[in-house]
């Protein structure tokens, strides 16, 4: 072999160093093919390219710096073809690596090229021609060959179509990288979107001295996507604890960007401010001031101390679905009056309202996901909305049912309303005066 046959050289074992050329190592290794099983696609494409030159073999191969792999081959008997991968010395394909361009031989033994190969007799070659797989920077990463038993003079219709075909290989195979390397992106993007996700909840709730508290989020079907549901729960100071859930209209960075700043927010004017409607008026400036890209949120903020015989507490609700209060006795009313959404206009009416529970009464915050709960297109379910009403009706029949145990009959009603389907992420929140006076833990609803 001789140096001056390949542009880029020999290595020292004297075959060409293109073979250990980095990008094209990692052009091979992109292709996920080496050592996979055989696939009827390129079967049919390098038996098409054995029946179109008349030679009784074809091949499919992919060559890495050591090893050459035999994606397809047609013609060799089931002893020859078991163990597909070989040493690269053991293949005409490094001569096409090497060039970096088609490689034909009209008649193996005598060509000075070939005759030594150690091959030629093994594999019984007289003639072989092959055209290079292709990655999509153009990197050569094998070979469709054909190898006539006996001398062969290569027709211009033969080239032609081997050519083709060899282009068709290069397509599958460089779609199929495509999608994989597409769905391992969405897999990294998807676990990056929970990830950021589950950082805007609380991973458990705190516990609150004399009170059931439990939460969910319930992320929404088909897909990982940051949405804008958010709740929390904190000491504000001294007696008083705050709670607040919100829905940022949107997906995407941008919405976790706002729902991270309307959290962080109502945490700090919380210490400083004890009226619901302050803190969501501060928060609406905060918004306002932050330009956040044309997003705006609906929320809800409570704040809330025990007293004699439960609690007592305020309330302001901004756009937000109202608020539930189910008594103990099963009755069940909204909370809160209705006021403006955040992060739009700079007067908002906000206002506060004043509430109080009593032993075994519960206080529920939701997002508009669990009232617009629904089942999917084309469902025999048809495509009603699971609604207030529904959700209040539930509510009421939750009876002696802890927080964590209410919570999850209202998931439960929810998933069997919408067939299982979930079309928006939704956020439950749910506080609870237990009937005893026997201390309850805070818990996060599974």
């Amino acid at each position: 072999m001789t140096r001056s046959l390949f542009a880029g050289g020999l290595r020292t074992d004297g075959l060409p160093a293109a073979l250990s050329d980095p990008a094209r190592l990692a052009a091979v290794a992109a292709t996920g093919q080496f050592g996979t099983r055989p696939e009827a696609v390129f079967d049919d494409l390098a038996g098409l390219a054995a029946t179109i030159t008349g030679c009784g073999r074809a091949f499919i191969t992919l060559v890495d710096e050591r090893s050459s792999f035999w994606k397809s081959c047609i013609g060799l008997g089931d002893d020859q073809a078991v163990g597909q991968e070989h040493p690269v010395a053991d293949s005409f394909c490094y001569l096409l690596v090497g060039l970096g361009d088609r490689f034909l031989v009209e008649d193996a033994s005598i060509d000075p090229r070939t005759r030594d190969h150690p091959s030629l007799r093994p594999m019984k070659i007289g003639a072989w021609a092959g055209y290079p797989i292709l990655a999509p920077g153009g990197e050569v990463v094998g070979s469709l060959s054909v190898i006539d038993e006996n001398p062969h003079l290569w027709q211009p219709t033969e080239l032609a179509a081997l050519g083709t075909l060899a282009r068709a290989v290069s397509n599958e195979i460089n779609v199929r990288a495509s999608l994989r390397q597409a769905r391992d992106a969405l897999l990294v993007a998807e676990d990056l979107a929970r990830s950021l996700q589950d950082s805007l909840l609380p991973p458990i709730l705190q516990p609150v001295p004399g009170l059931e508290v439990a939460a969910c989020y319930l992320p929404a079907s088909g897909g990982t996507t940051v949405v804008g549901d958010f709740y929390d729960l904190f000491h504000v100071k001294g007696r008083w604890w705050g709670t607040v859930m919100g829905d940022v209209c949107g997906k995407g960075t941008e919405a976790a960007k706002v729902t991270a700043l309307a959290r962080y927010t109502v945490r700090a004017v919380a210490s400083q401010n004890h009226s619901p409607a302050e803190v969501l008026h501060r928060l609406n400036t905060a918004l306002l001031e932050q330009q956040s890209g044309g997003r705006f949120l609906t929320a809800v903020y409570a704040t809330f101390r025990a007293v004699p015989g439960g609690l007592a507490g305020r309330l302001c609700s901004a756009g937000h679905p109202p608020a539930l209060i189910r008594r103990a006795g099963g009755d069940v009313g909204p909370a809160g009056t209705p006021g403006t959404l955040l992060g739009v206009f700079p007067d908002v009416g906000l206002v506060d309202t004043q509430f109080r529970l009593g032993p075994g009464d519960t206080l529920l915050l939701y997002t508009d996901g669990a009232t617009e709960a629904r089942a999917p297109r084309g469902s025999a379910a048809g495509r009603p909305l699971f609604g207030e009403d529904e959700l209040a009706a539930t509510l009421a029949g939750c009876h002696d049912l802890d927080a964590e145990r209410t919570l999850s009959r209202l998931i439960r009603a929810i998933a069997l309303h919408a067939g299982d389907w979930a079309s928006d992420d939704t956020a439950l929140l749910a506080l609870r005066v237990p009937p005893s006076s026997l201390p309850a833990s805070s818990r996060r609803a599974r």
